[in-house]
């Protein structure tokens, strides 16, 4: 079962620790769909967003939600996805 990549990310994280892994780590971190595996969250990155993704990292919340860690390659900034979003 494939989800839809518009259903995947749910939204970006704009707290001070997910500003400080875009500006220090070209990271994003967003809250994602609980059964979104890790290859589904690159797909839907890459596509929405048109970059390369390095590397996926995640895990649930005490809230119960599945938190996101989105590395992307060194040609792309997340500053300016992030700035795009309105984060920053």
């Amino acid at each position: 079962m494939t989800l839809d990549i518009y259903k995947i990310i749910i939204r970006p994280l704009h707290t001070e620790k997910a500003i400080n892994y875009i500006e220090n780590e070209n990271t994003l971190v967003f809250i994602v769909d609980r059964s979104a595996t890790k290859h589904d969250i690159k797909r839907a990155v890459e596509t929405l967003f048109d970059v390369k993704v390095v590397k996926v990292r995640t895990l649930i919340t005490p809230r119960g939600e599945k938190k996101a860690y989105v590395k992307l390659a060194p040609e792309y900034k997340a500053s300016e996805i992030a700035a795009h979003l309105g984060l920053i």
